[in-house]
């Protein structure tokens, strides 16, 4: 789930004044649009923005707390001195926070918790046929740094989807960074969220300047090893441009949606899971492949009912307008053939039997089955993670997880009567790439 804007559009979307979301019956036509909507983010404005970010990254690196508090001041209009956040706000806003909004971030924490707590990979030991041992071991990195966003919304289920697979990972130190509002206050209820998950260290900056901060460190702010967590296009840039002195989760751009629907679907639910992913950004896509000419009938008005007095309207329709796609398809195979080849964030199977169809998908960062899991359960407390790949990233990469906050190391022990076995291989290979020394190194052990 990201709420982002990473780019402007790569070109022009198609008219769509008669409805608010275009339609196609062209597989062709389809396939082409697709690839328009994934490669959405590309273009001269990412160009200008990675300049920004390089000089914010030099400001932080070179002046640390004092770039932090300018550059604070001057993109969220207020100087964020301290720049912790006192502990005992997190405590006071779980305190603080109404019984059943608590339940429910209980009730989130405790499932997302349960998933990733059986992601943690085993250690392997091999014995190899002439006595030799080779393993994997896995370990916690030291320090995460966990961002959540600000701007349109505040996200507590991005603190939850951050903190707990680095808690069940067994990292030691959780630094989160989230932007303040115009005084400088923090969200109550992601303060909540983050003393639910455990986290006590949390910084009131955001942008390319905290990914900054994370990254190379400053005098409040120590660095960290991994950075996660969603946000706009400078956000975004600036892991980027950092990745290699810290490892980062994924380059998430803006979120997306793809339903697969036939006749037994309902138009209501249909729309309302549509517009839940329209209403995020005016970047977000929301598409509908269907076999049923009926559904893709009824769909604009059903949009537009559920759109009148939505309080995200305006966001809702440039989303549907810009990026929104019906395409209608003679069979099911044609549906799955165009989501693989757009390989979706999300993709939701509102179909007879959505459990064949989903054995069918090869693409796909989260598959939502049957009509009774709309992407919302993924969003807040279904267990597996919702930050997941965009833009066609599914088809190399899947959601962060627990193994997004390890590191394994390779352990190589070989005996006597393994080195004899073998080394004559290594050096006949070693000779082959021109390395005396590599391979003298295993004949002084083999005289």
């Amino acid at each position: 789930m990201h709420d982002q804007t990473l780019n402007a559009p790569s070109s022009p979307p198609p008219s769509s004044e008669a409805s608010v979301i275009h339609r196609i019956d062209a597989v062709d036509a389809a396939e082409q649009r697709l690839d328009q909507i994934a490669t959405r983010t590309a273009g001269q404005s990412q160009r200008k923005a990675a300049n920004s970010v390089d000089s914010i990254l030099d400001q932080v690196r070179k002046d640390g707390d004092q770039a932090l508090m300018a550059l604070t001041q001057q993109f969220d209009g207020f100087v964020p001195d301290p720049l912790q956040v006192p502990c005992t706000d997190l405590q006071d806003a779980w305190d603080a926070t109404p019984a059943n909004l608590r339940d429910a971030l209980e009730l989130a924490h405790r499932r997302i918790q349960d998933f990733h707590q059986r992601q943690k990979p085993l250690d392997l030991d091999v014995k190899g046929v002439h006595g030799e041992r080779l393993g994997r071991r896995w370990r916690p990195v030291q320090a995460a740094g966990l961002y959540v966003p600000g701007g349109r919304a505040s996200y507590p289920s991005t603190v939850l989807m951050n903190a707990v697979p680095a808690r069940a990972a067994g990292v030691e130190r959780l630094v989160m960074v989230t932007p303040g509002g115009s005084d400088g206050t923090v969200n109550r209820t992601v303060l909540a969220a983050a003393h639910l998950a455990g986290v006590r260290e949390v910084y009131r900056i955001g942008g390319a300047q905290a990914i900054a901060a994370l990254a190379y460190g400053t005098q409040t702010i120590p660095r960290v090893d991994v950075i996660s967590g969603p946000g706009n296009i400078y956000v975004t840039l600036a892991k980027k441009a950092v990745y290699g002195q810290v490892g980062i989760d994924s380059l998430a751009g803006p979120s997306e949606v793809l339903v697969i629907a036939d006749a037994s679907a309902n138009v209501t639910q249909v729309a309302a899971d549509l517009l839940a992913q329209a209403e995020h950004d005016p970047l977000a896509a929301a598409i509908l492949l269907t076999t049923a000419p009926s559904l893709a009938e009824a769909l604009p008005a059903e949009l537009e009912q559920q759109l009148q007095k939505h309080p995200r309207e305006a966001i809702c329709r440039q989303s549907l307008q810009e990026w929104g796609l019906v395409v209608v398809c003679d069979n099911l195979e044609t549906c799955a053939a165009l989501s693989d080849r757009f390989a979706p964030e999300h993709l939701e199977l509102l179909v007879e039997r959505p459990r064949m169809l989903a054995d069918r998908i090869q693409q796909a960062g989260a598959i939502f089955i049957g009509p009774w899991s709309p992407e919302a359960v993924g969003d807040y407390l279904a267990g597996p993670n919702h930050t997941l790949p965009t833009c066609g990233a599914a088809r190399y990469s899947g959601a962060l997880s627990v193994e997004t906050f390890m590191r394994h190391t390779s352990l190589i022990e070989f005996s006597r009567e393994a080195l004899d076995a073998t080394g004559g291989a290594v050096v006949e290979l070693a000779g082959s790439e021109g390395l005396h020394s590599h391979a003298n190194s295993v004949k002084v052990r083999l005289r």
